[in-house]
């Protein structure tokens, strides 16, 4: 094998390594949430904001899931889906992931604050939250995902207050809708990997097993994210509205995810949870661009 050769392929490693250590694709989400609400909010968009909101949003995603990495490298190394991660495998030390958190996570507050003060706080406030209470407490209490759910609901409501430098009901709107989807999401994955988790002594199931009762409340969440996902039809939530044909979309999108939790009641089955876990993630993605695109169709019929 050549210099050069060995060269390129020590750069693929370290940065495939590097994507890991962030999640890059759970990160890159994360930014499309973020811009779908700066979206929502924006009259005339500050293409040079939104270039800052997905920087930053990138670097606090990205730190978070290395220190979190940091924080359970042995625990990961017990798990299938996780022990060739570059802490467990040993091909990244543990103080080098901390450095990139750290660097990360200064680097993702200045370049949100450079926005607004209002949006480095909720993005210092993922970071905390998730590192310092969602982390630790996911071996004690499967009260965990309800606390990891605060972080988690924060990337779509901080595009709004990227953009206003306000919180109010819009973004509380966002936030609670995003809220609520985790459950079932995350519920989902929690069933899949139920005995992978075990290993860890990861607690992410509601009752602790995957049963009747963990479905029921899948289904439970489901309804009350649909709900919410709808409020904006009702004029009740500020500058943030839908139009009918936008709110009868999202009506169908979000019965289709309740069809695979009322599934993963009826059958539950790894498979049933699988398929819950795709819907929820293409659910998520297109009620934010049917929001989206609902404004923007709104904005043009009235010019």
């Amino acid at each position: 094998m050549s210099l050069d050769t060995t060269i390129k392929s020590t750069r693929s490693s370290v940065l495939e390594d590097f994507k890991q250590i962030t999640k890059m694709r759970l990160a890159l989400s994360v930014v499309f949430s973020s811009i779908a609400g700066y979206l929502l909010a924006a009259d005339q968009i500050d293409f040079s904001k939104m270039l800052l909101l997905a920087l930053g949003g990138y670097l606090m995603v990205g730190a978070s899931n290395a220190f979190n990495q940091v924080i359970e490298k042995d625990l990961d190394a017990l798990m299938q889906r996780t022990q060739n991660r570059p802490l467990p495998a040993g091909r990244m030390q543990p103080q080098t992931a901390l450095l990139i958190a750290v660097i990360m996570t200064l680097l993702g507050m200045w370049v949100l604050y450079t926005i607004n003060y209002r949006t480095a706080f909720f993005g210092g406030m993922s970071i905390v939250l998730y590192v310092a209470l969602y982390t630790p407490l996911k071996t004690k209490t499967p009260l965990a995902v309800f606390v990891g759910a605060f972080p988690g609901a924060i990337p779509f409501m901080l595009g709004w207050v990227a953009h206003t430098n306000a919180f109010g009901v819009e973004p509380g709107l966002l936030f609670m809708l995003q809220f609520f989807w985790q459950f079932p999401h995350f519920w989902a994955i929690g069933w899949m990997l139920d005995e992978d988790y075990k290993k860890a002594g990861f607690k992410m199931l509601p009752t602790g097993n995957p049963d009747q009762a963990t479905a029921f409340q899948v289904v439970f969440y489901t309804l009350w994210m649909i709900a919410i996902s709808l409020l904006p039809y009702t004029n009740y939530t500020g500058s943030l509205s839908l139009s009918a044909v936008g709110a009868l979309i999202v009506l169908v999108l979000g019965g289709v995810m309740l069809y695979f939790g009322i599934q993963l009641m009826l059958k539950k089955s790894k498979e049933a949870a699988r398929l819950l876990m795709l819907s929820s993630v293409v659910y998520i993605s297109l009620v934010q661009i049917v929001y989206v695109m609902d404004k923007m169709i709104g904005e043009w019929i009235s010019l």
